[in-house]
Parts: C-alpha cells; structure tokens; sequence
C-alpha cells in the first residue's frame, strides 16, 4: 500500500477551513450531542463549548493505492460450500472488529470512539441553527441610522484598496493605442518600403535612411509609458441609508410562593437560552427582565437570575408593568416588540380575567409575538384557559406551550422560534 503525505507548511487559517469541513461532515452527531448537553447543563455553563463522541464505524478515511496494472490471468478456485445467491451469515461476536462499548474477549481488534471539542462559538451556532424571532418587520428608527456601502461605478481617484485592475489596465491600453497610432502607422510604411527595397538591393543609402527612421519610431513607441497615474481606475462605494430591525423581548416569570426551586430552575433555563439566542442572533435586540409575584417589578439581569424574592401571585402586575414600560419607552412603529412569559398556572382569584383583557385590548395589537410556558404537572388552571381563548383570538402571534422537565425545555423553545419558511 502507499501512503501520500503532504509536507507543505500550511497556509494561514488552513486549519480553520479544515476544521469548518470536519464540522459539516459530522453534522448530525454533533447536532445530536449539543442538543442532549443543553437538556443535561445548569444555568452557569449553557454557553461553554462541549465534547462531542463520534463512532468509530463513522470514521471512514479515504486511501490512495495502486492498482493493478497490465495483463494478467488469475485461477480461482472453487467452493463447495457456497453457490450463486446464498447469504452469508455475520461472524460470531468477538472474531470481527470491535469498538466502543462492546463486550470484553479474547480475540479480535478494536478502536475507541473520536472525541474532540467544539469551541462555545460552535456550540452556540449549533443551538441556534434554524431559528429566529417570528414576524420581524424592518422598521427606521427616527434619527438614528445605519448605512451601508454600495457600488456606485467608477472613480479616477481613490484608495489603493480599492483599485479596479481591469479598468485601468483597459485604459492604459487604450491610451497607448491613441498615443502610438499615428507612430506605428508610419511604423507599418516605412516596413513595407524596406522589405520592397531588400529584395532588390540591400546596400543602398536609401534602405540604411529607413532602417535609421524605423528604429526612431520604435525608440519613440516605446518610450510610451506602459501605465501612468491617470490610468488607475478606482471602485467608487458610497453610503445608503439602511433599515435597521430594532427589537426588544420582555422577559416575564413568575417568582410566587407557588413556583418551587425545581420550577423556578426550569423557568431561568429557558430564559437564560432565549437571552442568549437573542444576543448571539441579534445585535439590536434589548431585553427587559420583569419578576413578578403580588406585584411586579423591572430589574437588571442578576437580579432576574439569582434574586430569591417570593410572595403571592397575580400575574396582571407584570402585564401591566409591561405596557406602562411600551407606552414609555417603545413605539409600536420603531421597534419589533417581542415578549416571552413563564409561570406555574396558579394565579390569584379573577386575576386571569383581568390577564386576558390587558393582553387582547393593550398588548397583543403592539406586539410582533408573545409565548407563554407554563411549567407544570398538573391541570391546567384559569391563567390557561385564559390565555387559550387570547390564543384563539391572535393566532398568528401567541403561541402556549407546557414544560414538565428540564429536558423539554430545548424541544419546546424551537418549536416557539423556529424559523419559518415562505
């Protein structure tokens, strides 16, 4: 057999490109693996990188060898144990190859599974793939804009970057051509004049004059620069004012006496993972964080987080916090409003008469999407059925689901922010 190593010294980034094909090859095992560790991590350490295994049995490298060559005639010999058509059955466990996790013997050969790590920023696009915030509209924010760059055609002036080669060596040829026509027309005479003359005498005076005006007009042709400073053509980019998708998600929990630890977990997890979405994805996107038990409050990422706060439940204070904060600080028409709820179900007396009437008369008509989570095991109570008929009545831009587990909380946010396809 013969082995082909390559001794070159790598190029810049060549690894990366290298690494970028290994990740698309074994796409699915990896898929398969961030999905099971985001089920599997604690709020701390959703956002690090990961181990992924691949089998051994997936690790097919392709080999160079040579073949056969020539002519040549080869006896087989028979059987008579086999004929045409007949299937043969897989070898006794332990006489093939083995891998890992099989059982021990005393024969045979294997090989570990491939272990490597992925980094937190191929983790995080792993996660994230295939998703989106549901109804985007791209909206101008007054006074404030983003530009970008487009072509505009072509420039004499400009920086060396931006150097248009092939227009400026189509001027300089043509510049050329209109400097040295006239030379080389005269040029193109005075050859057929001497080539005339040589066939007859190739001493005389006249034919050494020509020979001396020919090789002046040269002289003269190639003293024409063959690129000069006006023929450098230039790309011209100038700036388009460029609609900017201003977004902000309001982050909802319910932090009651009703909500145990165990659910409070679930409830930050599946925030923490909507944060982080929203900041991997989406530059312009704020977040703000309202904790809510008899009544609600704004407070900063730490405290929405790790705050141990608790009390009673009415769950119309944060709604209506919400809309005090929409009224102030974000217009329907500059910003894509967004708003992400989760809560066990229990909620105070008629309180969840009062939820669905600030939703469908103050919210729902402002708001791009609104999910809701309830996290429980339980019937669902008043706040649910509530918030079914607000479902029923924006179908387009409400969506309700439940959470039992920690592992349904990946499988139920992309079903939520899955991106949808025209």
């Amino acid at each position: 057999m013969s082995y082909i190593i390559d001794r070159r010294l790598n190029a810049k980034k060549k690894s990366t490109v290298n690494r970028q094909r290994f990740l698309r090859r074994y796409r699915h095992h990896i898929k398969k693996a961030v999905t099971e560790a985001v089920d599997k991590r604690s709020i701390t350490d959703i956002d690090q990188g990961e181990s992924i295994s691949i089998p051994s049995r997936d690790i097919n490298e392709p080999v160079f060898h040579h073949g056969r060559g020539g002519v040549s005639k080869r006896v087989l010999p028979g059987n008579d144990q086999f004929q045409s058509g007949d299937h043969i059955s897989r070898p006794p466990a332990g006489e093939g190859q083995g891998g890992a996790g099989s059982d021990a013997s005393d024969s045979g050969e294997g090989m570990d599974d491939f272990v490597f790590q992925i980094t937190q920023e191929e983790f995080l696009n792993f996660m994230f793939e295939d998703l989106a915030l549901p109804n985007l509209v791209k909206r101008q924010l007054a006074g404030i804009e983003e530009f970008e760059f487009r072509r505009a055609g072509i420039s004499n002036e400009g920086n060396p970057g931006k150097v248009n080669i092939v227009r400026s060596l189509r001027s300089a040829n043509s510049r050329r051509i209109a400097l040295t026509g006239k030379k080389r027309k005269q040029l193109r005479v005075l050859e057929e004049k001497i080539a005339a003359l040589e066939e007859i005498d190739s001493n005389t005076d006249e034919l050494k004059q020509l020979n001396e005006a020919a090789e002046e007009l040269r002289r003269k042709i190639k003293r024409v620069p063959w690129l000069d400073d006006f023929d450098l053509k230039y790309n011209l980019h100038v700036k388009h004012p460029k609609p900017s998708s201003k977004a902000v998600m309001f982050c909802l929990m319910d932090v009651s006496g009703s909500m145990d630890q165990s659910t409070k977990d679930i409830a930050k997890r599946f925030f923490l993972l909507l944060y982080l979405f929203l900041q991997r994805n989406y530059e312009k996107t704020e977040v703000v964080f309202i904790r809510h038990h008899t009544s609600a409050k704004e407070v900063d990422e730490e405290e929405f987080f790790y705050s141990r706060e608790t009390g009673g439940t009415i769950v119309s204070s944060a709604l209506k916090l919400m809309d005090e904060i929409l009224t102030e600080r974000y217009s329907p028409s500059e910003w894509n409003i967004y708003a992400a709820q989760a809560s066990d179900g229990d909620n105070w007396n008629d309180d969840s008469e009062a939820c669905y009437k600030v939703l469908t008369e103050k919210l729902m008509p402002r708001l791009q999407y609104f999910s809701y989570i309830e996290i429980t095991s339980r019937e669902h109570q008043a706040l649910w059925r509530s918030y079914e008929s607000v479902s029923s009545d924006f179908p387009e831009s409400f969506a309700m689901r439940q959470l039992e587990e920690p592992g349904d909380i990946f499988p139920v946010f992309r079903q939520l922010f899955q991106k949808k396809t025209s």
